[in-house]
């Protein structure tokens, strides 16, 4: 049965490295059959959280007006969930991060979720574990959140250089396993 895929682009760098990633996760989980969405998180209209609790006396409903309701429906409708992240600081990238806090407004309602995380950087390989540690710390928050894979482009920089990477490759074998 096919599985619905929401795949959440950080990179504020269209066709950066983790955004080509995305896309090549995005082709492998098409050609399995499923229904496959790709949001550029950058270009959405997405205020950090204020931490002003609105949406705890009103239902889920968020104070601020943007694109995150919308998007934070899809994450609740999905099965599977892709975060990918350029790491500058050994983080995630801002622009995900505030995605990620804004999902407070209905953080019980996100649950029985495969994650996959894409995260690319100009360092090697081990300059992006406290990224990942970043995101696993966000799944303990999700009931039922499983961490099904990991696609490490490390040892990249300008943008397209992640093309002859062994990256390529796993993102599209990763996204084909999805069924």
């Amino acid at each position: 049965m096919a599985k619905k895929v929401l795949i959440l682009s950080g990179s504020p760098r269209v066709s950066g490295n983790s955004d080509i990633l995305c896309d090549e996760f995005k082709k492998g989980a098409l050609e399995a059959g499923n229904e496959v969405e790709k949001i550029n998180v950058a270009k959405m209209k997405i205020e950090y959280c204020k931490g002003c609790y609105y949406c705890m006396k009103n239902n889920g409903k968020c104070a601020i007006q943007d694109d995150m309701g919308e998007i934070l429906q899809k994450i609740i409708d999905s099965d599977v969930i892709v975060m990918a992240s350029p790491v500058y600081f050994y983080s995630i990238c801002a622009q995900l991060k505030a995605l990620i806090d804004r999902t407070l407004a209905r953080w019980q309602e996100v649950k029985d979720k495969d994650f996959y995380f894409i995260v690319t950087c100009a360092d090697s390989a081990e300059g992006l574990n406290q990224t990942i540690e970043c995101f696993r710390a966000y799944m303990t928050c999700v009931e039922n959140a499983r961490e099904c894979g990991i696609i490490y482009g490390h040892d990249v920089y300008e943008k397209g250089e992640v093309l002859d990477k062994p990256a390529m490759k796993e993102a599209y074998e990763m996204g084909k396993s999805i069924f």
